[in-house]
Order: C-alpha cells, then sequence, then structure tokens
C-alpha cells in the first residue's frame, strides 16, 4: 500500500534543483553587474522561479510520485499535468531577458533556435514528445524502470516549457509572438492533441499493464473508469488551460488595440498637424 511518509530525496532529485537554485542566485546576484549593469535585483522573479522548483519537487518527490507510478494511471496524468502547465509557467516568469540571451544569443544557435523556438517548431516537438511517450510500450517501460521514467518526467518538462515558449518567453533574441498568433497557436496545438486525448480516453482496451493489475485503492474504481478519468483529466484540463491562454490573449490584444487608436487619434488632434500634412 501506499506509504504517506515516502519522499523522494535522492541525490539527482535534489541535487539538481538546488543547482537551479544557485544558478539563479548566482546570475541574480555576483553576475548581474556584468550580465545587466544598472538592473535591480529581480525579486519578483525570484518569488516565481523557486516555486516552480517547488512545485517540481512537489510533482514527481511526495508522495503522488507512488501512487501514480503504482496505482493510478490518474494520479500519473494529474502529476504530468503539473509538470506541464504551473511548473514551466512559474519558470519562464522566473527568468529575467539577460539570464535568458547570455547563453542562447550566440551567432552559432541564433539559426537553429529561431526555428525550434518558433510555434511550429514548439507546437511539433510538443504533439510528438506527449504522443510517443503515451504509446504502451513506451510509457509501461518508464513505469517498469526508474531511470526511463526520470528521462519520461524531464522530456515532458522540457516539452512544456517548448509549449509555453511562444508564450511566455522572457528573451528579447527569440521574443513571444503577437496575441493574434498565439491564440492561433493554441487552438492548433489543441487539435493536433486531439487524437491522443480520443486514443486514451475511448479505447476499449486497458493501455497500461500497471494499473490494469495494481491494487485498487478505491473500491469499485477499476482500471478502465482510472483510464478513462486520466484522459477525460488530460482533454479537460488542456482544453480549460487553452481557453484561459486564449481569453488573456484576446483582452491583452484588445487593449492593445484600444490604446493604439487612442494613441493615432492624440496625435491627429495636436496643434500643428493639419499644416504639416498640407506641408
Amino acid at each position: 500500500m501506499i506509504d504517506w511518509r515516502h519522499w523522494h530525496n535522492e541525490p539527482y532529485l535534489v541535487g539538481g534543483l538546488v543547482l537551479l537554485g544557485w544558478l539563479w542566485a548566482l546570475a541574480a546576484g555576483p553576475l548581474r553587474s556584468r550580465f545587466a549593469p544598472g538592473a535591480a535585483f529581480p525579486r519578483r522573479e525570484g518569488w516565481y522561479f523557486y516555486s516552480s522548483l517547488v512545485l517540481f519537487y512537489l510533482s514527481v518527490g511526495s508522495p503522488l510520485d507512488q501512487i501514480g507510478e503504482r496505482f493510478l494511471f490518474s494520479a500519473h496524468m494529474l502529476q504530468h499535468q503539473l509538470l506541464m502547465y504551473p511548473v514551466p509557467v512559474l519558470l519562464l516568469c522566473g527568468l529575467t531577458p539577460w539570464m535568458v540571451d547570455v547563453p542562447l544569443d550566440r551567432p552559432g544557435l541564433r539559426g537553429i533556435l529561431r526555428r525550434v523556438l518558433s510555434p511550429l517548431g514548439c507546437g511539433a516537438i510538443v504533439t510528438l514528445v506527449i504522443g510517443v511517450w503515451h504509446a504502451p510500450q513506451l510509457y509501461e517501460w518508464a513505469l517498469q524502470d526508474k531511470v526511463i521514467h526520470v528521462v519520461e518526467h524531464l522530456c515532458f518538462f522540457a516539452a512544456s516549457v517548448l509549449f509555453w515558449w511562444p508564450l511566455l518567453s522572457p528573451s528579447r533574441a527569440y521574443p513571444p509572438v503577437g496575441y493574434g498568433s498565439r491564440m492561433l497557436y493554441l487552438f492548433c496545438l489543441e487539435v493536433s492533441m486531439t487524437p491522443l486525448f480520443a486514443y486514451v480516453t475511448f479505447t476499449p482496451d486497458v493501455l497500461y499493464p500497471t494499473y490494469e493489475y495494481a491494487p485498487r485503492l478505491i473500491p469499485g474504481f477499476g482500471p478502465a473508469d482510472d483510464q478513462l478519468l486520466a484522459g477525460t483529466m488530460m482533454k479537460i484540463v488542456s482544453m480549460i488551460v487553452s481557453v484561459a491562454a486564449i481569453a488573456l490573449c484576446f483582452y491583452f490584444w484588445s487593449k492593445t488595440e484600444s490604446a493604439r487608436s487612442k494613441a493615432g487619434a492624440i496625435s491627429r488632434s495636436l496643434p500643428g498637424d493639419d499644416a504639416d500634412r498640407r506641408g
């Protein structure tokens, strides 16, 4: 059964998170005057960044990992959705432009990164990574092999950072796309993932033997019910996130256009404009 006191404290997990936190502190502190002379300490970004590290640990280091790995596909799905949505959003919001552009804005990298970090590149990678890892043989392999499971989670997380990059990029060299393009990107990505949602939700067979033969934690809640719940969670959470993001993009787009219209109206009403135009 579940050991609620079991938290993962492996060196590669804790050490990796500590290393990331140390690198951020190093960049924001001693190296800030070198990378961004005169820039203030990014206090708000620090809260976002360290919140992402804490949430990452809670996702993969808490007893939720044990439940998702041994008992419930739906718990594993919840774990992946934490890694795909709030964690990368907080991470990207916790980075400043100079933290990102110092390592990435290099002449030898610009060509390939402009392709990879474009909406088309990010969308293709996300769809491929998420789809391939849900193949029964590969997903089951990750459940049976701890190392492969770690690789799976890292792939999901890296793909999720790419998912959010065209929307929330902190980089000036590879900035977010326009609001209209962001809405189109989200819509197309939602459509591209629909076959996977349908496959997991509506297939008549239990896809993963680990969950088919796992001890039942909830009486009467069988493996088919668990798989249906996981597929439904995958689709509904994805739709909620996409619709909310599209709504926010439309809101900020309308505000931007309204501000431009007002600025144009003010400019046309300034004294001397008619004379300038006639001249």
